[in-house]
């Protein structure tokens, strides 16, 4: 079985049906192509973002539907064709794509999520992307609801 070094996990064991392939990377981050996605039991619903060639490099996200149950994922044809997603509707949140909204953390603030820019996942092929919308209500920094 295939394992990674993390800074924040120490070594881990994979299996091949966590790794998830970014070919454009992640915005500012875009020589980590491949990502695995860690759920700990204890954080749920948190998901682990951590880089398999970067063991320092680790998002924190929630599914975007915990923080908006209502969100409206608007992504474009390009985006779309990336995913290798049907280009004459969008994905459907769950069954199609896995849809993450990356948390910020910073010190004497409220925690914050990006809903602007979600990462998106096709779950059938594994691949993803971070999808920025367009002509959207959504921030970079909405505040995470309290339950």
């Amino acid at each position: 079985m295939p394992q990674v070094h993390t800074k924040y996990f120490g070594f881990l064991e994979y299996m091949p049906d966590n790794l998830y392939d970014f070919p454009a990377g992640i915005p500012g981050f875009e020589e980590n192509k491949q990502f695995l996605f860690i759920d700990q039991p204890v954080t749920k619903p948190l998901v682990y973002m951590q880089s398999l060639t970067d063991p320092g490099l680790c998002f924190v996200a929630l599914p975007i539907l915990c923080v908006d149950p209502e969100y409206r994922l608007h992504i474009g044809p390009e985006d779309l064709k990336l995913l290798r997603c049907a280009a004459d509707r969008q994905p459907r949140i769950g069954d199609e794509v896995l849809c993450l909204a990356l948390l910020s953390l910073a010190e004497q603030q409220p925690p914050t999520v990006n809903m602007l820019a979600p990462v998106v996942v096709n779950l059938k092929t594994r691949t993803g992307l971070q999808a920025i919308q367009i002509d959207t209500e959504y921030s970079h920094k909405q505040e995470v609801p309290c339950s």
